[in-house]
């Protein structure tokens, strides 16, 4: 039984109302049908596919802190309009980080949603700014 394709990243929160927000309005994401379950949270789409489950965490997880050790390091997308999206982190006071990688022909776009949770978006090498 090989793999066939990926589906989707579980993530736990004490405010899935403030990650269903940030990944709609600053990634662009949209909040898309959830069935009934007995746990609150919130499905996020790209296009007609669901990327990211969010569920009310009970007990609330661990607030991030810098430096410390993760299971998950982060989680990645593709896009392009990067001129864009760096003006929408701007826009909500998002920091972040640009890193060409050559190598594979991608320059990165780091960030963390108000959680904590590390992300990355890697646009076209020619989106790079001069």
């Amino acid at each position: 039984m090989p793999l066939t394709a990926f589906d989707h990243v579980n993530i736990r929160t004490n405010n899935v109302a403030r990650l269903t927000a940030f990944y709609r309005d600053v990634m662009g994401l949209a909040e898309g049908y959830r069935p009934a379950f007995s746990v609150p949270g919130a499905w996020i789409y790209l296009g007609d596919t669901c990327v990211i489950h969010l569920i009310e965490a009970d007990p609330a997880p661990t607030p991030y802190a810098e430096g410390e050790s993760l299971r998950m390091e982060h989680i990645s997308f593709r896009a392009t309009g990067m001129a864009d999206f760096i003006a929408t982190l701007e826009d909500h006071g998002v920091d972040h980080k640009l890193v060409p990688f050559e190598e594979i022909g991608s320059a990165l776009v780091f960030f963390r949603d108000p959680d904590g949770n590390r992300f990355h978006v890697d646009f076209p090498m020619s989106e790079m700014p001069a």
